[in-house]
């Protein structure tokens, strides 16, 4: 015999001895868990069903808290379970899972979840696994997600149902999805508990009194059974097929269907939304508007100084409103004071509150806290006094105040009550730009320079973001009022593209450009940024030297303010006058210009910088009219 004759069949002996020790394996694998399917050890106890909450924010976690204590009250006992705690090998032993699940970036799981998806995904795609692993295990799962990100909407909870019934287990209700943005998910989420709880308390999944989950027969039939049409053969199972009998027909639950609104508008805040940003501080105004009181307020109530602003443009702090009309917003940046707890959008869908309502009440709110600073160590009645008739608005609060549909008539009110208006706008509707009429001063974000950083940094909702951005900046060029570029720096994040910086500055034309480093609002669950992500005042400067060399003489560092880390350029050719600058207002003349309602520019109500404030100045933009207060900080010696 040849030695290639001899290896061949060595190499063939080798692959049936395989192939048998496979089959093997295989039969005897599929044997085990059909005995241990149809009778179960007895002396195994078996846990009580799990109630999953995947979740990134907290909404999901907050709404499966919530099912969980409607179960208990209904006698049905289950586990709440972090998907991050719990060892997916395990499902097969589950008789009854339950599952509330958020979709976060492109589409995927929030990290918490990772592992758990990518074991249900990886074994639903292993032939190996094969299809019974999960046939013992009935199943329901709730989505909550954006609908404004389109395809990706509710992907996760779609992908954990087709995986799991890939895998044998037993869907016992179509997947039903919340959308955050539309303010319906309460609604929602409420009516897919009560299914829940009627299919369990009807004889679906119940726990006996020995401990152990069974499958027993229902008393009737189920009551979407008439309504639900679709194609024959669906996966989709319900009670009269746990017991043995037809699966039930499979149809796509929507929304709208669930709360009888197809049309219907719905209030922006949710429940769940009020709770956590009322946690946060905040009042909130009818169904989309908030107002805040800024630390600055406080601090130049008790004659501490103010904020940036006053530095800049000359604002009374203390007399300085914080409001919104709109807590929705197109971004879910990665520096977000409120860490993603506000909704999103890509328009306006919500009920719509009347602007002078939403004009009394934030001003009847903002008084009712500078009242609660009297008493307060420096503030003294005159300051107390000044600070309850509020003379500037900052429409920046959280959201997008520009998607309001009333912003003009909002804008119109406060000036008629000669309240200036400081609006800060995403720069995703540049129509919504256009069709603004005069503010005292109007800022676009400018967050990054190139197209891949924006989208890393701002998160956009909208495919087009960066069209929009160039739109968005085209459009500010076109407005005679002050207008400002913002740009908020992170350190990793956006601070290495000078240049490109400095070539938007063409785009827009703004008058100024406000420079500031990003603030550290702590850890979260949607939040990856650290103190080192935080540039100190250092580094703030040297970047607004840089930028403003680039610009080839058309602005010029102006003024800074250290404690907040802030630095602005300005124009030269309009705001520096004889080699003095005039960056800050005359608020009085900018009111009587629009109330003349003719045009103007922001060249008539400029006004002269105070020596202070200017750039290099000593005093770093402390106002010295104020009382400088440093903390006493202790620390403990290396000889204590």
């Amino acid at each position: 015999m040849s030695l290639s004759s001899f290896s061949a069949r060595l190499t063939l002996l080798a692959l049936l001895s395989a192939s048998t020790f496979y089959c093997f394996y295989e039969s005897r694998r599929l044997r085990k868990l059909k005995l241990s399917l149809q009778n179960p050890n007895p002396n195994r106890s078996v846990s009580k069903p799990k109630l999953f909450f995947v979740s990134q924010t907290g909404t999901s976690k907050a709404l499966a808290q919530r099912l969980f204590d409607l179960l208990a009250i209904n006698d049905l006992a289950f586990d709440l379970v972090d998907p991050k705690d719990y060892e997916p090998e395990d499902l097969p032993k589950e008789t009854l899972v339950l599952i509330v699940a958020s979709t976060w970036e492109d589409g995927k799981a929030p990290a918490s979840a990772k592992f758990f998806a990518n074991w249900l995904a990886e074994s639903a795609d292993d032939f190996r696994v094969g299809s019974l692993l999960l046939s013992n295990c009935n199943f329901a799962v709730f989505g909550v997600g954006s609908g404004a990100y389109g395809a990706t909407f509710n992907s996760v909870a779609r992908d954990f149902s087709k995986q799991m019934r890939a895998m044998g287990a037993r869907e016992v209700l179509p997947v039903w999805e919340g959308d955050v943005d539309s303010g319906d998910v309460d609604e929602v989420f409420d009516a897919w508990s009560v299914k829940v709880v009627g299919f369990l308390k009807r004889g679906g999944v119940v726990e006996n009194g020995g401990g152990e989950v069974l499958v027993s027969e229902s008393d009737g039939e189920d009551e979407d059974s008439e309504e639900e049409g679709g194609d024959e053969g669906s996966d989709i199972v319900d009670v009269e097929d746990i017991a043995g009998k037809a699966p039930l027909r499979k149809k796509t639950v929507t929304v709208a269907e669930t709360n009888g609104k197809l049309n219907g508008k719905k209030d922006m805040v949710t429940p769940a939304i009020r709770a956590s940003l009322e946690k946060q501080g905040y009042k909130i105004i009818g169904s989309h508007s908030g107002v805040k009181i800024c630390r600055w307020t406080k601090s130049q109530l008790r004659g501490r100084g103010g904020c940036y602003k006053h530095s800049f443009y000359g604002i009374e702090s203390h007399r300085c409103m914080e409001a919104t009309p709109s807590l929705a917003c197109a971004n879910k940046c990665v520096f977000c004071w409120r860490h993603h707890t506000n909704p999103v959008g890509k328009s306006w869908q919500w009920k719509m509150d009347d602007p002078l309502e939403i004009v009394n009440s934030a001003i009847d709110l903002h008084t009712n806290m500078i009242k609660q600073m009297k008493g307060v160590p420096g503030v003294t009645l005159e300051r107390l006094m000044e600070g309850l008739s509020p003379r500037h608005c900052a429409l920046s609060l959280v959201g997008e105040p520009i998607m309001y549909p009333e912003i003009n008539t909002l804008v119109d009110e406060l000036h008629r009550r000669q309240i200036s208006t400081f609006l800060v706008t995403n720069a995703q509707f540049p129509e919504k730009i256009e069709m603004l009429r005069p503010v005292t001063q109007l800022y676009v974000s400018v967050d990054a320079a190139t197209k891949d950083s924006l989208k890393a940094i701002d998160r956009p909702l909208f495919g087009d973001f960066w069209e929009r951005f160039i739109d968005s900046l085209k459009a500010l060029r076109e407005k005679q009022q002050r207008t400002v570029y913002r740009l908020t720096l992170v350190k990793g994040w956006n601070t290495e593209d000078i240049d490109a910086y400095s070539k938007l500055f063409s785009v827009g034309k703004p008058d100024f450009v406000e420079i500031k480093g990003v603030t550290y609002c702590g850890t979260s669950a949607t939040s990856k940024l650290t103190m080192e992500n935080v540039p100190w005042h250092s580094d703030v400067k040297a970047f607004s030297e840089a930028l403003a060399l680039r610009s080839q003489g058309e602005y010029e560092v102006a003024c800074e303010h250290v404690h907040s880390c802030c630095v602005l350029l300005a124009k030269i050719d309009k705001f520096k006058v004889n080699g003095k600058w005039f960056t800050w207002i005359d608020y009085e003349k900018f009111h009587n210009l629009v109330a003349s309602r003719k045009p103007f520019s922001s060249v008539d109500y400029m006004a002269a910088t105070p020596s202070w404030a200017v750039y290099g100045a000593e005093e770093g933009g402390f106002d010295p009219g104020q009382s400088r207060y440093k903390k006493e900080r202790r620390h403990k010696s290396s000889t204590d």
